[in-house]
């Protein structure tokens, strides 16, 4: 039987995992799936796809289970009206928070406390020059983005660009707003080497409210969590399921 995963309060737990698995561990993964949710893995036409999604939610599963002490298969899920997952009432885990992202062949994930803060989000994108070289920026971040990446040396613009990418992404996903909040309706920090920061936020919401962490997952990659907490937060991201 798996370790059982303990979160303190004021911790995040950050963890990443391969999505390219082999045949016996996509087994294994699909057998702890619900019927609805191998029906969704059907549905992707690519078997690439297919396997993306069983691993990653596969994944989902089994960490949350680890968490609530709980069979994987056991874990139900309920959604927001945007679409963002949380635990339901019957799966005993009420008190968990979570989110996760998934990029190329990268699947990241974010637990916390819902006493710590119920509200979280997490993003991770596969880093593609061809991306940041579009006029994406121009159609979706604010003056300000635009501005301090255009200031940026020429080297340093992909990365500023994922930088303010993933930010923007996670503390979307975090809000629960999806699409509902332009992207330009908030600022966030993107020069490489600062802090993650909420720099302006609509609505009236007071930024210090928010806490935005930069997370280290690998050269190809830039991720990004958000969460609402005005306490100083204790982030774990030493955690590799390729190890578990």
């Amino acid at each position: 039987m798996s370790t059982l995963l303990v979160i303190e309060p004021q911790q995040v737990h950050i963890w990443k995992a391969d999505l390219q698995i082999g045949p016996r561990r996509l087994d294994e993964l699909i057998s702890i799936l619900t019927a609805d949710e191998r029906a969704r893995a059907e549905r992707f036409h690519f078997a690439r796809d297919r396997r993306r999604f069983t691993a990653r939610r596969g994944y989902l599963r089994r960490l949350i289970a680890r968490y609530l002490g709980s069979a994987p298969g056991n874990v139900r899920f309920s959604y927001s009206a945007a679409g963002k997952p949380f635990l339901a009432r019957n799966s005993g885990g009420n008190e968990l928070s979570f989110n996760m992202s998934d990029s190329g062949e990268l699947a990241v994930y974010a637990f916390t406390l819902a006493e710590t803060s119920p509200a979280i989000g997490i993003d991770v994108e596969r880093i593609e020059p061809a991306v940041a070289e579009e006029r994406i920026a121009n159609h979706f971040f604010s003056e300000y983005e635009i501005v301090a990446l255009r200031a940026l040396p020429a080297a340093e613009q992909i990365q500023g660009f994922f930088n303010c990418w993933t930010r923007k992404e996670a503390y979307l996903k975090a809000t629960g707003d999806g699409l509902a909040l332009p992207l330009d309706h908030f600022d966030v920090s993107l020069i490489p080497g600062e802090p993650a920061e909420l720099l302006r936020a609509a609505g009236g919401t007071n930024t210090s409210d928010w806490i935005l962490q930069e997370l280290n997952v690998g050269c190809r990659y830039a991720a990004a969590l958000a969460i609402k907490s005005s306490c100083p937060i204790d982030f774990r991201m030493d955690f590799d399921y390729v190890r578990e």
